[in-house]
């Protein structure tokens, strides 16, 4: 019987049937073998190798660039593969099986799997997202948080929307609060139920799976994989040390050979329902256990945050900072130069029960302030008072009213009486403004008299009353909430983005087997399978062939 020397050389011989290119072998390239009994029988039956121990130190041409020290890997032999993952069938020790039927933990075990394989059906779990998508645009639709007496103008039961939506609807399932209502978060825990229940049942052991050592001791099974080669005269060994210069885990048992990378992508499915059911925990906290509140100050005057922040579910649940005062130092605003308002600004400062000021800051659109939870927004503005010299006597303070008008403009009024106050036909000068920064002014009968700016220092006369505008004072609206989901809804987007990237990372596995003279390779992969075939025909090309060599004497 002829014998045929296991080794690698710079210059094979190759027969014409052989079509692969031999690699450029890198000279810091070292394999060692430790082979008791390892001998390559050529011949019509198949004898398994009884390698134990393949180490190698390989030096990639980067790696010779840069410099850098070898690096040291191993293929992981093992004489026996790892036990498979138990089934739904197998029994446990210690507990009755599935064909015990007097057991009453077999029973109550029987009930959940039930459970979880109708919640981790597919359709059932689209169609939650389908519902729970309708629920968010039915409450982007409904205003919420108005007054029952708003939908019963809106939604009159002698016209119904839609020939039968009426004000009923609202109120009884809650879409006045949508986002807090039964039927939606009813939806969205059901939703989240399947989200566990397909993570428990369908990834997680595809994960198990995966992580398996899974050896092929048939050529026949090896040649039915998505791509699959013979190569003739090659040693599987060398297989596994090109697989691992391009990044796989190898493994080898005798004659058959497992190797994987990728094993991240397998991971991704559970951390996108992880991401999503941060994202629904976090949404649900935000609707149910949040508070809101609006308010109008004039400037100069506080409020208690708690006196103004309300609950929007059952969750909701204040804090200590809810008895922080706050102070409204100064409202102003800025103005470009067509008179029109660019922006505003109220200066805040935020004081302790004990009267400290712990926190002081000039908010605007778009900039709010941030303490101990609660986030304070400016919104709105609005006239509170005009602060006037009459005939050298005062400063009044002349409440101003808004008035309504077509339209989204704005337009303040007061008025000062002139003479008795108490006639039943009492005259006085009409005052109004727009802004903050320019008064009309009108006399007794009605007529147009003059535009004054406050704190010009110039009085105008009235019929002989001097009027002398010292100060505009505006009142700032603001808006107050807390919202304890915002970290856990940007935490869910954030890993939602991470995992997205990582499931398009390819999760393949090779199989080889040596199988007289020649190895037989088998691979797949589940992302970019056009391109791998490519891949894996540039890593077999790279295989050296087995040389055929004299005799030993």
């Amino acid at each position: 019987m002829e014998v045929l020397n296991h080794c690698l050389t710079t210059k094979p011989y190759f027969h014409k049937p052989f079509s692969r290119k031999p690699p450029f072998l890198d000279s810091n390239l070292k394999i060692t073998f430790f082979l008791p009994t390892s001998r390559f029988h050529c011949n019509s039956k198949k004898r398994p190798f009884s390698f134990t121990v393949i180490s190698c130190r390989h030096r990639s041409s980067q790696d010779n660039k840069k410099n850098q020290n070898p690096i040291t890997k191993k293929i992981i032999l093992s004489e026996v593969a790892p036990p498979p993952l138990a089934t739904e069938n197998e029994e446990v020790p210690g507990n009755p099986g599935p064909g015990n039927k007097n057991g009453v933990l077999s029973f109550a075990k029987r009930i959940p799997r039930k459970v979880l394989a109708v919640l981790s059906n597919l359709p059932l779990a689209i169609g939650e997202m389908f519902t729970v998508a309708i629920l968010m645009a039915i409450g982007t639709v409904i205003d919420q948080g108005e007054a029952p007496d708003f939908y019963f103008q809106k939604y009159p039961e002698d016209n119904p929307v839609l020939g039968f939506f009426t004000w009923r609807w609202v109120l009884t399932l809650g879409f006045d609060h949508m986002f807090s209502s039964p039927v939606f978060l009813g939806t969205l825990t059901l939703l989240g139920a399947s989200l566990m229940a397909c993570t428990y049942t369908t990834q997680i052991p595809l994960v198990k799976v995966a992580r398996r050592w899974k050896f092929m001791d048939s050529a026949e099974a090896v040649r039915k994989q998505e791509f699959s080669d013979t190569l003739p005269r090659a040693s599987v060994q060398d297989l596994g040390v090109i697989l691992m210069g391009a990044g796989y885990e190898v493994f080898l048992k005798g004659p058959s050979l497992y190797a994987f990378r990728g094993l991240a992508g397998r991971f991704a499915p559970i951390g996108v329902h992880i991401a999503m059911l941060l994202i629904m925990a976090g949404g649900t906290l935000s609707a149910a256990g949040s508070f809101k509140g609006t308010v109008t100050v004039p400037q100069g005057l506080n409020f208690v945050v708690g006196d103004v922040l309300g609950p929007t579910g059952f969750l909701s649940t204040p804090t200590e900072a809810f008895n922080t005062e706050v102070h409204v130092n100064r409202f102003y605003m800025d103005f470009y130069d067509s008179g029109e308002v660019s922006q505003f600004h109220t200066d805040l400062s935020l004081y302790s029960l004990d009267g400290k000021e712990v926190l002081r800051k000039t908010i605007s659109v778009n900039d709010p302030l941030r303490y101990e939870g609660i986030t304070i927004y400016q919104t709105d503005w609005s006239f509170s008072a005009l602060q006037i010299i009459k005939d050298d006597e005062g400063p009044f303070n002349l409440a101003m009213a808004p008035l309504q008008i077509n339209g989204d403009k704005k337009l303040y009024g007061t008025f000062l009486p002139v003479g008795d106050a108490n006639s039943p036909n009492v005259k006085g000068i009409s005052m109004l403004a727009r802004d903050l920064q320019s008064i009309v002014l009108y006399d007794q009968e009605g007529k147009f008299v003059g535009v004054r700016r406050p704190n010009s220092k110039l009085p105008i006369d009235i019929n002989g009353t001097k009027i002398l505008i010292v100060d505009a004072i505006g009142s700032s609206g603001l808006n107050l909430k807390t919202d304890p989901g915002v970290p856990i809804v940007y935490a869910g987007f954030g890993a939602l983005m991470l995992t997205t990237c990582i499931s398009y990372l390819s999760h393949a596995q090779i199989w080889a087997l040596q199988d007289g003279t020649s190895v037989v390779v088998g691979a797949k992969t589940n992302r970019a399978k056009a391109e791998f075939p490519d891949d894996m025909n540039r890593l077999l090309d790279q295989l050296p062939e087995l040389v055929e060599s004299s005799p030993a004497k």
